[in-house]
């Protein structure tokens, strides 16, 4: 199998890496998470760079590109811990592209595109954990129309966002919604995440709706597993720079009158941290090449992939905290915040554990990860 990017790509990446090293360096981050966790105009800067577009055909003003196109620019704003949340730009544009009739798409996909609309995905419940089949939110018909009633919690950039992607119970049935955050009933409240980040509760009250699909734990599920596929590959990402600030502060911290880095039982960990970085590295790869599979098979890719990207992330986060002793853990070290995202990515879309029992769950008389 040929792994080597396209001349394409590479220009992608490397116009998104510019972008992170130039635009965004750790003091403007800084600076927005003082602000609340969310920045317009950097999320416009990813609509100028074609970013917002990704995943919506040039006929709606988008890019026509695919999974692989995703996963290079998500690990490379990984390595810049972006907080702006382009994985769920990308979660937008690919089930609304894929699900919704031709007058929404029409109507929402041109503005996802331009960066006009950020359209986020609410579908978590308190009660729910990770189950996607759990859902109270209730959807009522009304005349021609739809209404909406219920809350989700831990909305990325809730209060911020323009619309949402609201999972709803129709006749006994989850189907998909789009709400306009300015919709009448829709109230929200906002909070900084632990990372630095920004989401929202956001309840709707009899919240006029725009049907996207009836069929809304398929497309629910296919929107989950975008998200996987980007998370794993921004952790990708932080792990890499992570990697980085923990070499480098081996090569230059003294212990005994040498560097620590020539320590044999030091190096022994850096190793380790490596070979779980690639195992984590080829896993995005195998989520990303398999997000366009059958459904059943799509689904089990993703859940060994955010498994395997689980222990990775945790691995390599505990120890460079260890390496770096307590200043790894310092709000005025870069290598704290890396270590931060990379808690908040292995929580997202389901935790390490809740992907292990999907594992088992979807887990064939063959159980081999190519099967």
């Amino acid at each position: 199998m040929d792994f080597d990017f396209s001349d394409d790509q590479q220009q992608l990446r490397d116009a998104v890496r510019k972008w992170v090293d130039k635009g965004y360096d750790f003091e403007r981050r800084r600076g927005i998470v003082n602000a609340g966790g969310f920045d317009r105009a950097a999320y416009g800067q990813l609509a100028e760079l074609g970013l917002t577009g990704l995943y919506i055909p040039e006929e709606h003003g988008g890019m026509g590109m695919g999974p692989v196109e995703g996963m290079v620019v998500m690990e490379e704003l990984g390595r810049g811990i972006v907080l702006e949340p382009l994985g769920q730009t990308l979660i937008a544009g690919g089930v609304i592209n894929g699900y919704a009739p031709d007058a929404v798409k029409a109507d929402w996909l041109p503005k996802i595109a331009s960066g006009e609309a950020l359209i986020v995905l609410a579908q978590q419940e308190r009660k729910a954990r990770y189950r996607l089949d759990v859902c109270d939110t209730q959807a009522a018909e009304a005349g021609n129309g739809w209404t909406v009633t219920g809350a989700k919690s831990i909305v990325p950039a809730g209060d911020q966002a323009d619309a949402f992607l609201v999972p709803a119970k129709a006749n006994g049935k989850i189907a998909l919604f789009l709400v306009g955050r300015g919709a009448s009933g829709v109230t929200t409240q906002g909070y900084g995440t632990q990372e630095g980040g920004r989401a929202a509760e956001v309840t709707f009250k009899s919240t006029p709706a725009v049907l996207v699909t009836l069929d809304g734990l398929t497309a629910l599920e296919h929107a989950v597993d975008i998200g996987i596929a980007s998370a794993c590959a921004e952790a990708v990402g932080v792990l890499d720079k992570t990697m980085d600030v923990t070499v480098e502060y081996m090569n230059t911290r003294k212990q005994f009158g040498v560097v620590i880095s020539t320590f044999q039982a030091l190096r022994h960990r850096i190793a380790d941290m490596k070979m779980q970085l690639e195992l984590a590295r080829s896993m995005s790869y195998y989520a990303s090449l398999k997000l366009n599979a059958p459904a059943d098979e799509r689904r089990r890719a993703l859940a060994r992939a955010k498994y395997q990207l689980g222990v990775a992330m945790r691995f390599i986060g505990q120890n460079s905290v260890q390496l770096h002793g307590g200043i790894g853990v310092t709000d005025e070290y870069i290598g704290s915040h890396y270590f931060k995202k990379l808690t908040q990515l292995e929580l997202s879309f389901g935790d390490t554990l809740h992907q292990l029992g999907e594992v088992s769950e979807r887990m064939q008389d063959t159980a081999g990860v190519f099967a």
